[in-house]
């Protein structure tokens, strides 16, 4: 049963934590202490296209849900990002899920780059990197980027509980869990509309001072949905050519029209069946027919059996994005939305989850694994890769991120939920530690549960200035129904 798995606090060395790592017949390597700069692998510097990324520390793009109506940041994103800038990481890849169009928004308060926008979210990046450099004495090896997106079919422009999706095809699963129909299905030619506004978002982005933008080819949303239309008729289905021709002609429209201005992606490297809820509250895969375990096509990287993957076209798009001149990606699998015990491992639900149905450092040793396979197959190139899935290996997580770029499993260590919880894990890493083992994320979920029941994301747990907000009852109350029923 999920509750029965051990909690990373019960491990009180790194020995005792691989002799677990071990049991489960992981190869997740640890290593015994967490290294200072100048020594760790992970103060050491690398160059992009003519940059330098100060170290190997990333910060994911996460939304708050706490922008203002018309997609500008409200102060409340304004303190998540301050403490991005100030986590002493020194890539911030794309700082917050970004709407390049009003039907695209994954809910009503979703940061969009307008022109009315645009001025907030430029001196907003300027005080980032005043902010970096009052604290570390210098931004020059800082890199900010934008993550542009389009929510697809987990949009909800107008209002948060009214699911207003567009559709890459016809999904038998998905389309019975969102409740969705061929007429949620986008036509080509709105595909090229909306590839004409992640254009128009890019020279938004690049005027409000950003070094680069992150097209989001992840987690089931629009771009990702896309590699998986095999049967999608058309110029943006069926082929390899035409599935990544969204893609293709974005990066080349940004290179036509916004030159000087670098691209990077956040990359689902495999994908696998949908699950649902089981009678005991754990996670089995969906099943309807004989679509399911052993018959499952719509996995872009899958094997076929809906719970293994094959790398093939995932290291062919990457070989895409390569000769595209997009070398910076952004790794991550799956998606929160319907397998999220693979995408981000926890040892809690949110309040419309599931129970894991694996220890969850099965999910974080499946996602370094996957990472270090294509980072071997680009090995000698200019790309840079980094890894997600880190967090829930809590107070191991800085040894099992050195560990990984010290053998060269991946060039960056990326943290999304625990920057959230404790934004100076990267400095106190840094500095050799010993970790705030009470600002440590514990995967209770609280900072998804929030925005999935109406209200700002934040660590309702752990951080006092969200435990103080009205929204931390509530928040509560959603999880005790959950326990109850």
């Amino acid at each position: 049963m999920a509750e029965n798995y051990p909690k990373i606090t019960s491990f009180k060395t790194a020995d005792a934590f691989r002799a677990h790592l071990k049991a489960l017949k992981l190869d997740l390597e640890i290593d015994d202490a967490i290294l200072p700069a100048p020594e760790s692998p992970l103060a050491q510097g690398l160059e992009y296209h003519g940059r330098r990324i100060g170290n190997r520390w990333c910060i994911l793009p996460m939304e708050g849900w706490d922008c203002l109506p018309d997609g500008s940041p409200s102060e409340l994103t304004r303190r998540r990002w301050l403490h991005f800038a100030e986590s002493g990481a020194k890539l911030l890849f794309g700082c917050e899920a970004c709407a390049v169009m009003e039907s695209g928004k994954s809910n009503t308060r979703q940061l969009m780059i307008t022109p009315g926008t645009m001025p907030k979210l430029k001196a907003l990046c300027s005080e980032m990197r005043q902010r970096h450099a009052e604290k570390f004495g210098t931004a020059d090896d800082l890199y900010i980027g934008l993550q542009l997106t389009h929510s697809g079919r987990y949009s909800h422009p107008h209002d948060d509980a009214k699911l207003e999706s567009v559709t890459a095809y016809c999904h038998p699963l998905l389309d019975e869990k969102f409740r969705n129909t061929a007429a949620n299905v986008v036509s080509d030619d709105e595909l090229r509309n909306i590839i004409r506004r992640f254009i128009g978002a890019a020279k938004l982005a690049k005027e409000a001072g950003f070094d680069f933008v992150d097209v989001k080819m992840a987690h089931g949303y629009l771009g990702h949905e896309l590699l998986s239309g095999f049967d999608r008729p058309g110029e943006f289905g069926g082929s390899f050519e035409n599935r990544t021709r969204f893609f293709r002609e974005i990066v080349e429209g940004i290179r036509r029209e916004v030159p000087g201005l670098e691209i990077g992606t956040r990359f689902s490297i495999f994908d696998c069946l949908p699950f649902e809820k089981g009678p005991d509250k754990v996670g089995i895969p969906m099943q309807r027919g004989d679509i399911g375990v052993g018959n499952y096509k719509y996995a872009f990287g899958g094997d076929g059996t809906g719970l293994g993957c094959d790398l093939t076209e995932p290291l062919k798009f990457l070989e895409l994005c390569r000769s595209l001149g997009v070398e910076l990606i952004c790794t991550t699998v799956c998606s929160p939305y319907y397998n999220p015990h693979f995408q981000r491992p926890a040892y809690y639900p949110v309040s419309d989850g599931y129970l894991p149905p694996e220890d969850p450092v099965c999910g974080a040793a499946r996602q370094i694994r996957a990472v270090a396979e294509v980072k071997e197959h680009f090995r000698g190139t200019d790309m840079i890769f980094i890894g997600s899935g880190y967090t829930c290996l809590q107070e191991f997580l800085p040894q099992a991120g050195q560990a990984a770029v010290r053998t060269g499993k991946t060039d960056m260590v990326g943290i999304g939920r625990m920057v959230i919880a404790y934004p100076e894990l990267p400095a106190d890493a840094l500095a050799g530690g010993p970790l705030r083992t009470k600002r440590i994320c514990r995967t209770f979920g609280d900072c998804t549960t929030a925005p999935r029941g109406g209200m700002v994301s934040g660590c309702y747990p752990l951080d006092d200035f969200y435990k103080s907000r009205p929204e931390c009852e509530c928040v509560k109350e959603i999880k005790r129904k959950f326990r109850e029923g």
